[in-house]
């Protein structure tokens, strides 16, 4: 009885300040300058009658709207971590879908549709070969991707094969455990495929993170400058094994055109060159 007493006289204790709108209603009980609702309310503990705090509805939507901001701030943390965790190249970071100059429409509707109905496209385990040219935006259209599902809190990562074998290169141990924990990604996506070195151990890692992938049961998007004939007729039994494991996994999605990389430099150049008086 005494700890439900003393209870009740840590709420009472820790009940909110009158403020001066505040008035006594015809029940006795105090209400709400603002919202005209009950602050008090009578407690029967036992026979014994209290009166206790009670937030009215515009504190309850106060301590609410409080909530959701705390939460914010939490998600927007969430989202900034996974994207400097999932997005190591900083350029990267900064590709969205309001940045794409629709240059080539019909990629531009895929690779969207692709990230709006990401969760769809999972279960069934569909990733993306964007293959094609240089420069015509493979590897903005999957940072595009990328950032769209970052910022719904989904994890992703974007790096290549390069990046990865050398970091499993300075591990003495626990390689497979590196190559497993990519795995730990929503998606995966490894971008300039066929620009590694072309030794066998090499080519025997980039087949083992593939497979791996392929095992997970998780979607991974490849971006490549190899043309569709070299992938379906690859030049050894090495990339045969690779190529193959991709197309089971990976949709192609051919992204041609003008080069995007050509056209930012000269932009580049003659904004400069505006700026130097030439």
């Amino acid at each position: 009885m005494n700890a439900i007493n003393k209870a009740i006289d840590s709420i009472i204790a820790a009940a909110p300040p009158i403020e001066p709108e505040d008035y006594i209603g015809p029940d006795g009980l105090l209400y709400c300058g603002k919202c005209h609702t009950p602050r008090q309310y009578r407690l029967n503990n036992l026979g014994d009658m209290r009166v206790v705090p009670v937030l009215c509805k515009c504190q309850m939507a106060a301590e609410e709207a409080e909530r959701q901001e705390a939460e914010r701030r939490r998600f927007e943390k969430r989202v900034d971590r996974l994207r400097r965790n999932g997005l190591p190249e900083p350029e990267s970071r900064y590709s969205n879908f309001d940045a794409d100059d629709q240059s080539n429409p019909k990629v531009s509707t895929a690779v969207k549709k692709y990230a709006d109905e990401f969760d769809a496209f999972s279960k069934i385990n569909m990733g993306l070969l964007l293959y094609g040219p240089v420069g015509t935006g493979k590897t903005f259209y999957a940072a595009c991707i990328a950032n769209a599902l970052i910022d719904r809190g989904i994890p992703v990562l974007m790096t290549n094969f390069t990046r990865i074998i050398n970091t499993m290169q300075g591990l003495f141990e626990g390689r497979q455990d590196y190559i497993d924990s990519l795995n730990d990604y929503k998606l995966l996506i490894i971008d300039d495929l066929g620009v590694e070195r072309e030794s066998e151990y090499m080519q025997e890692q980039v087949y083992n993170i593939i497979n791996a992938r392929y095992e997970s049961r998780k979607p991974l998007i490849v971006t490549t400058n190899i043309s569709m004939d070299e992938i379906k007729n690859p030049k050894d039994a090495q990339r045969h094994r690779i190529y193959d494991r991709v197309l089971e996994i990976c949709f192609p999605v051919k992204v041609d055109g003008e080069s995007r990389r050509r056209e930012n430099v000269k932009k580049t150049y003659d904004e400069r060159r505006k700026l130097l008086g030439l």
